[in-house]
């Protein structure tokens, strides 16, 4: 990692030291091995993600994990199609397990970077995940 290349030759200890001041003025923590922005909410998950509670997240957020409940409808044609999980951030299934939907982000013409990503079963996931960054991290929806 670049950021690393030029503490190589430093003692393990403060090379370690200014690995973690770096990370940590870039607001990133590790979460089981998964950075992620800010701390974890409370109780992380198994898979190493972070928790959100299904009132924390934004109305619109609510509004769509309501809606794949119901199996819909829902607002973009993009809605329901498989999510492939290239960036590796959640937990490993076959392709097919996961399916995403949009989160409408206020002020944006376009689907802006919110999604709620579930897995399992259409109407009765097994488990489903918010992202406001557009894949780069996920929290795991719980009650």
């Amino acid at each position: 990692m670049t950021v690393m290349s030029g503490c190589s030759r430093l003692k393990p200890a403060l090379s370690g030291l200014i690995f973690s001041l770096v990370l940590g003025a870039s607001g990133l923590t590790s979460l089981g091995g998964v950075w992620a922005k800010g701390p974890p909410s409370q109780g992380a998950a198994s898979s190493g993600l972070a928790n959100v509670t299904l009132a924390e997240l934004p109305s619109q957020a609510q509004e769509v994990h309501g809606l794949i409940l119901r199996g819909g409808p829902f607002a973009y044609e993009k809605d329901g199609t498989v999510f492939g999980n290239r960036e590796r951030q959640l937990p490993g299934h076959a392709r097919g397990f996961y399916r995403e939907y949009t989160v409408v982000t206020p002020g944006l013409r376009n689907r802006g970077p919110r999604r709620i990503v579930c897995g399992g079963e259409s109407k009765v996931p097994e488990a489903c995940y918010y992202t406001d960054d557009h894949y780069a991290s996920f929290r795991k929806i719980v009650p």
